[in-house]
Protein backbone atom coordinates (compact mmCIF):
# COMPACT_ATOMS: atom_id res chain seq x y z
CA UNK A 1 0.00 0.00 0.00
CA UNK A 2 1.55 3.63 -0.96
CA UNK A 3 2.26 5.81 1.61
CA UNK A 4 0.35 8.35 0.16
CA UNK A 5 -3.36 6.66 -0.49
CA UNK A 6 -5.04 9.03 1.30
CA UNK A 7 -4.11 12.35 -1.43
CA UNK A 8 -5.89 10.12 -3.99
CA UNK A 9 -9.08 10.58 -2.33
CA UNK A 10 -8.54 13.61 -0.76
CA UNK A 11 -11.22 16.08 -2.05
CA UNK A 12 -8.93 19.30 -2.22
CA UNK A 13 -7.27 18.88 -6.00
CA UNK A 14 -3.83 18.56 -5.69
CA UNK A 15 -1.26 19.07 -8.04
CA UNK A 16 2.78 18.73 -7.45
CA UNK A 17 5.27 20.28 -9.80
CA UNK A 18 9.31 19.76 -10.15
CA UNK A 19 11.79 22.99 -10.28
CA UNK A 20 10.71 23.82 -13.70
CA UNK A 21 7.37 23.27 -13.49
CA UNK A 22 7.02 19.79 -14.81
CA UNK A 23 3.43 18.17 -13.57
CA UNK A 24 5.10 14.87 -11.91
CA UNK A 25 1.61 14.11 -9.95
CA UNK A 26 -2.17 14.80 -9.52
CA UNK A 27 -4.63 13.15 -7.16
CA UNK A 28 -7.99 12.31 -8.42
CA UNK A 29 -9.82 15.49 -7.90
CA UNK A 30 -7.10 17.47 -9.66
CA UNK A 31 -7.30 14.79 -12.57
CA UNK A 32 -11.08 15.99 -12.68
CA UNK A 33 -11.01 19.63 -12.17
CA UNK A 34 -8.47 19.54 -15.15
CA UNK A 35 -10.52 17.27 -17.17
CA UNK A 36 -11.12 19.76 -20.42
CA UNK A 37 -7.69 20.56 -20.06
CA UNK A 38 -6.40 16.87 -20.22
CA UNK A 39 -6.98 15.53 -16.81
CA UNK A 40 -4.11 12.87 -16.25
CA UNK A 41 -2.64 13.69 -19.62
CA UNK A 42 -1.41 16.74 -17.98
CA UNK A 43 1.19 14.82 -16.16
CA UNK A 44 4.54 14.89 -17.74
CA UNK A 45 3.53 18.90 -19.08
CA UNK A 46 4.84 21.75 -18.09
CA UNK A 47 2.23 23.68 -15.72
CA UNK A 48 3.27 27.09 -16.84
CA UNK A 49 2.08 26.13 -20.45
CA UNK A 50 -1.16 25.84 -18.81
CA UNK A 51 -1.17 29.71 -17.57
CA UNK A 52 -1.77 32.91 -18.91
CA UNK A 53 0.30 35.79 -18.37
CA UNK A 54 0.50 37.82 -15.54
CA UNK A 55 -0.29 33.82 -13.47
CA UNK A 56 2.37 32.55 -15.53
CA UNK A 57 4.83 35.17 -14.34
CA UNK A 58 3.83 34.85 -10.57
CA UNK A 59 4.91 31.15 -11.26
CA UNK A 60 7.92 31.76 -12.09
CA UNK A 61 8.93 34.00 -9.84
CA UNK A 62 6.98 30.89 -6.93
CA UNK A 63 9.26 28.61 -8.24
CA UNK A 64 12.45 30.89 -8.06
CA UNK A 65 11.93 32.54 -4.77
CA UNK A 66 10.53 29.20 -3.24
CA UNK A 67 7.61 31.24 -1.43
CA UNK A 68 4.11 30.69 -0.48
CA UNK A 69 0.85 31.75 -2.18
CA UNK A 70 -2.25 31.97 -1.12
CA UNK A 71 -5.58 33.32 -1.60
CA UNK A 72 -9.84 32.70 -2.74
CA UNK A 73 -11.39 33.23 -5.53
CA UNK A 74 -14.84 32.72 -6.72
CA UNK A 75 -16.07 31.82 -10.32
CA UNK A 76 -19.49 30.36 -11.05
CA UNK A 77 -20.72 31.19 -7.02
CA UNK A 78 -18.27 28.49 -5.99
CA UNK A 79 -15.45 30.26 -3.37
CA UNK A 80 -12.10 28.31 -3.63
CA UNK A 81 -9.35 28.51 -1.35
CA UNK A 82 -5.78 28.26 -3.23
CA UNK A 83 -2.42 27.65 -1.75
CA UNK A 84 0.93 26.63 -3.25
CA UNK A 85 3.91 25.94 -1.56
CA UNK A 86 7.44 24.60 -1.84
CA UNK A 87 7.68 20.93 -0.93
CA UNK A 88 11.14 19.09 0.05
CA UNK A 89 12.73 16.35 -0.14
CA UNK A 90 15.26 15.71 2.74
CA UNK A 91 15.76 19.46 3.08
CA UNK A 92 16.23 19.80 -0.82
CA UNK A 93 13.63 21.97 -2.66
CA UNK A 94 11.98 20.11 -5.20
CA UNK A 95 9.09 21.56 -6.49
CA UNK A 96 5.28 22.88 -5.95
CA UNK A 97 2.13 21.37 -4.51
CA UNK A 98 -0.99 23.50 -5.08
CA UNK A 99 -3.92 22.51 -3.07
CA UNK A 100 -7.32 24.03 -4.32
CA UNK A 101 -10.56 23.14 -2.12
CA UNK A 102 -14.38 24.78 -2.13
CA UNK A 103 -14.65 26.66 0.81
CA UNK A 104 -18.32 28.17 2.22
CA UNK A 105 -18.74 31.92 0.77
CA UNK A 106 -18.71 32.58 4.48
CA UNK A 107 -15.86 31.35 6.66
CA UNK A 108 -15.66 31.80 10.37
CA UNK A 109 -12.18 33.13 11.90
CA UNK A 110 -10.50 32.45 15.03
CA UNK A 111 -7.99 33.78 16.58
CA UNK A 112 -6.37 31.90 19.18
CA UNK A 113 -3.48 33.76 21.25
CA UNK A 114 -3.19 32.76 24.97
CA UNK A 115 -4.78 30.89 26.89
Amino acid sequence: MSKHLWVKGFPGAITVCDTDGIILEMNDAAIHAYQKYGGEKLIGTNLLDCHPKPARSKLKELLATQRENTYTIEKGGVKRLIHQAPWYDEGQYRGFLELVMEIPTQVPHFIRDGA
